[in-house]
């Protein structure tokens, strides 16, 4: 909550309090939990010194648990509708909603390496995006995790994925592991797995990279099971092998893929690149969009988008860069949004820099660094133009150690693209709503009563945008065109406190909290 406390009056700590209670009764959906920590303060490896962020649509929390689960870079989770964690691993063993193992649970991605990380020195994996649950379409309680391991060989890469299916109606509903370690592929492939919905808004496109190639691997997953669905050519030059690429990432509303090279010749030879493509969620194509090269003088390896899928955010060690793609020349309007000060945490050599990027639940974007640190960065407003995106450097204070780790989150909630006609939408199941996604937003919020809204209305249709005060009164209307995805709105004078925005159209309407701080 530290992010809108001010001190120029109580009643914005009032605003701030009932902002919480609010999120707290909420569906806070399957995006809700953010794993941290590895170690105690002591460094040594036990159940405690760990914690984890619980997230919602506006608000962050931090607490402290004993659990037995450490993380390092790798990190797949995903809860209920209600925020409870179903399932969680750090590439070694899966755990069961109490946070031990699941029945049949442990011993995933069986290697050299993995015994390493897993057994010897047992922090976790440290595989940028090795691993993504999915929910299996269609099919109540069945999940299946896409997972992948290093490997002793010359440049670290992974040779396998594997595939492993869970069935939470089993164990009295914690769940058991009924098929594991099931390999679906073998190539030299850079660590880091990526899913986006199909535009049927039921299927999931799995796409996994080649080693220093320009090759992209794609995967189909549907009600039947995983299809192989070949390769891809992607363009552009290949990135200089070193086994890992930066986060392969999908845009929000899906319709956007980047990936990139964090190193390049050698662990002592610093090269950084981006790679950007529009995606294709009906035919899970690929057409390029921009090749930027950075030269940064420094390794990077984050990539995330902003929540209305306009700006991509990069980062190296020690700067992060945002670009604006919906621009003619992405390149040209790189930004230099912060620069690593030099920052230890707590003390050195633990000096928090840029390592992964993570779009959380509530909007904001969190950084974590390649060191162990009891802080992250966070971009406070990532829809805002260059410096306004307002980047906080190591200012969410963290209860334990953290090192790299992000959680590997897909957009659960994309919905199907009914702009195409020969992938038609499809019945999305039980425990999805079949409605239309406004792809709604408030930026910035809290804000004085100036903001800007986007949203997608159903096609060729009309909305309107309503405020309401805590009582239910009304104290503004607005009628949205259907051609119209963006209004600025500039509100009368109104007292501080918490509103409700409403838009209605096509007989369907989003609500989201509006927070007025002068």
């Amino acid at each position: 909550m530290k992010y809108f406390i001010a001190s120029k009056s109580i009643i914005k700590l009032l605003v701030l309090l009932l902002v919480f209670s609010w999120n707290q009764v909420q569906s806070q959906g399957k995006t809700h939990n953010f794993l941290i920590g590895y170690q105690n303060a002591a460094g040594t490896w036990t159940t405690h010194g760990k914690g984890r962020l619980l997230l919602n649509s506006n608000s962050i929390v931090v607490i402290g648990e004993n659990r037995k689960m450490p993380f390092q870079e790798t990190q797949a989770n995903i809860s209920d509708e209600n925020g409870n964690l179903l399932i969680s691993t750090n590439g070694c063993w899966i755990a069961d909603a109490t946070g031990d193992t699941m029945m049949n649970g442990s011993g995933l991605s069986p290697n050299a390496f993995t015994n390493d990380y897993c057994n010897l020195v047992p922090i976790g994996l440290p595989i940028m995006y090795g691993n993504i649950i999915l929910p299996y379409p269609n099919i109540l309680d069945k999940y299946i995790l896409f997972h992948q391991t290093g490997n002793y060989n010359a440049n670290a890469v992974s040779t396998e994925i594997y595939y492993s299916e869970i069935d939470l109606s089993l164990n009295g509903g914690l769940g058991a592991v009924t098929s594991k370690n099931q390999i679906i592929l073998n190539d030299n492939l850079v660590w880091g797995l990526a899913a986006c919905k199909h535009a049927n808004g039921r299927d999931w496109w799995i796409v996994a990279l080649r080693d220093a190639s320009t090759i992209i691997h794609k995967f189909l997953l549907d009600s039947s099971g995983i299809t192989y669905m070949g390769i891809q050519n992607l363009g552009f030059p290949a990135p200089v092998t070193w086994g890992n690429a930066t986060q392969p990432t999908f845009s929000p509303d899906g319709t956007k893929f980047v990936y990139g090279s964090g190193r390049g010749g050698g662990i002592s030879t610093a090269f950084h690149d981006v790679r950007l493509f529009n995606f294709d969620r009906c035919t899970g194509n690929f057409t390029g969009l921009a090749y930027i090269a950075l030269n940064d003088s420094s390794t990077g390896f984050g990539l995330a988008f902003s929540p209305d899928s306009k700006y991509l955010y990069n980062s190296s060690f020690q700067r992060i860069y945002q670009f604006n793609t919906d621009t003619s020349d992405i390149a040209a309007s790189k930004t230099i949004v912060a620069v690593n000060d030099g920052y230890y945490s707590p003390v050195p050599p633990y000096q928090s820099d840029f390592w992964l990027m993570y779009l959380a639940a509530n909007g904001k974007i969190y950084i974590s660094s390649g060191n162990s640190v009891i802080d992250l960065h966070y971009i406070n407003f990532p829809d805002s133009t260059g410096m306004a995106c307002d980047v906080h450097l190591h200012d969410l204070h963290l209860p334990c150690f953290n090192v790299g780790s992000v959680p590997n989150h897909p957009n659960y909630y994309l919905g199907c693209d009914t702009t195409q006609t020969s992938c038609p939408c499809l019945t999305t199941g039980i425990n999805e709503i079949n409605q239309h996604d406004f792809r709604f937003s408030i930026s910035p919020n809290p804000n004085n009563g100036n903001f800007r809204i986007m949203y997608l209305l159903p096609q060729n249709k009309s909305g309107t945008l309503q405020i309401f005060d805590i009582t239910g009164k009304e104290i503004y209307h607005q009628t949205l065109p259907p051609w119209s995805t963006l209004q600025y709105i500039s509100l009368p004078k109104i007292a501080d406190g918490v509103y409700q925005c409403t838009i209605t159209s096509n007989n369907q309407r989003v609500n989201k909290k509006l927070v007025v701080v002068e």
